[in-house]
């Protein structure tokens, strides 16, 4: 029995249509689709939207949980959107918006142009700290991550590019007798 794929999703403001095989979540923020896996069928009552399977294979019923997360997910992101904050931490490093690209300057001998894909949306807030803003939780987290191998982080120094709120872990170094 599957504890997620089974939980309804309220649509408060969403809406919320099933086009060829595909699911169209539509909200003030925007719109996403999202492809049916087999084996499954939705149902949309009241404002309340369910997975159903129609098998009862092991495939299905993952399928179900992940559909039902990749459903959620959405709605929350057309309604509310998703945000990251991150930060550079090093002597030096800096951020600024050109357009609507981010020009990094992380220590290396030419600064490090990073072109945003369709969907993303940066804010810069002094020169160490931005943001970056979408509907899709995939397609933040995947930006973030490409972000954040630019410039790693050095265990030794603190260095890199770090999440708002993430722990800085620094390790001792040799020591001297």
């Amino acid at each position: 029995m599957s504890r997620i794929g089974n939980k309804p999703i309220e649509l408060n403001d969403v809406t919320a249509t099933i086009i060829d095989g595909d699911i169209c979540i539509e909200g003030k923020k925007g719109k996403l689709k999202i492809s049916l896996l087999d084996g499954l069928k939705i149902n949309i009552d009241d404002k309340i939207l369910t997975i159903l399977r129609i098998n009862d294979l092991k495939q299905t019923r993952a399928n179900q949980g992940l559909l039902r997360s990749l459903v959620f997910n959405a709605v929350k992101g057309v309604s509310d959107g998703y945000s990251y904050n991150l930060l550079l931490q090093g002597i030096g490093y800096r951020v600024q918006k050109k357009g609507n690209n981010l020009e990094f300057s992380l220590g290396y001998s030419h600064p490090v142009l990073y072109t945003a894909p369709e969907g993303i949306e940066f804010n810069v807030d002094g020169q160490n700290k931005f943001s970056v803003s979408s509907i899709d939780k995939q397609l933040i987290g995947q930006v973030c991550a490409e972000i954040k191998r630019l410039r790693k982080k050095d265990a030794y120094k603190g260095k890199g590019i770090y999440f708002d709120g993430e722990v800085i872990r620094k390790k001792q170094g040799k020591s001297v007798k």
